[in-house]
């Protein structure tokens, strides 16, 4: 299982029913710690990469490079072997993650966007069922809706702006959790391919577009 979406890269893998997970970077070095983390998982389980049968990759929403890396290795990884792809997304990750701590009420996972926003999904935790789309939304606004209707909250997202969530129920879950995508994706039919969930345009873009507006 590949995990970008965050600042932090980690992997997970499952052989026989046991997964290991291990979070290789926590500083945005995607590019550089993921293929030879991967390398590292395999060689530590003795597993050969033709070996493998299914590569789970997390969509997003997240970060535009860290999705980027994510997937395109990925993609590389099942073309080289002819593995079947499963996409997961970010926040129904951190959900399915709080489900297993706790059962009952709402879950709001929020994934840190950076512009002083969060991408955000609120949660039913039993059943596990998503009560709304992935949206993009600043945090001051996000607090008058949970005032309204309360839930737990979880990801990197809340850990950014946990000055703002005072008094609400903050969930000890940062990274999406590798062994938790792997067990979502147990279930979930194989696709063609995976496109990033962005939610929104690239930092890049944005910055450009904003510079260009003020000549």
């Amino acid at each position: 299982m590949i995990e970008t979406a965050t600042p932090a890269c980690a992997v997970g893998l499952e052989v026989d029913g046991a997964v290991t997970e291990a979070i290789l970077d926590r500083e945005r070095r995607h590019t550089e710690v993921l293929a030879p983390g991967v390398a590292a998982a395999l060689a530590a389980a003795g597993v050969a990469p033709s070996d493998i049968e299914r590569v789970v990759v997390d969509r997003g929403p997240g970060l535009y490079t860290g999705l980027r890396v994510g997937i395109a290795t990925a993609l590389g990884f099942v073309l080289a072997t002819g593995a079947d792809l499963v996409p997961v997304t970010s926040l129904e990750v951190l959900a399915a993650a709080a489900a297993r701590t706790v059962s009952e009420g709402e879950f709001v996972a929020l994934v840190d966007g950076r512009r002083g926003e969060v991408f955000a999904q609120r949660f039913a935790l039993s059943p596990l069922a998503p009560l709304d789309e992935p949206r993009v939304v600043r945090p001051e606004a996000l607090v008058a809706e949970l005032a309204a209707r309360p839930a737990s909250l979880g990801g990197d997202g809340a850990v950014r702006y946990r000055e703002h969530f005072a008094g609400l129920v903050l969930l000890d879950l940062v990274v999406p959790p590798p062994s938790v995508a792997l067990a979502l994706a147990r279930s979930r039919p194989a696709v063609e391919t995976v496109a990033p969930l962005y939610l929104r345009e690239a930092d890049a873009v944005a910055n450009f577009t904003t510079r260009t507006r003020a000549r």
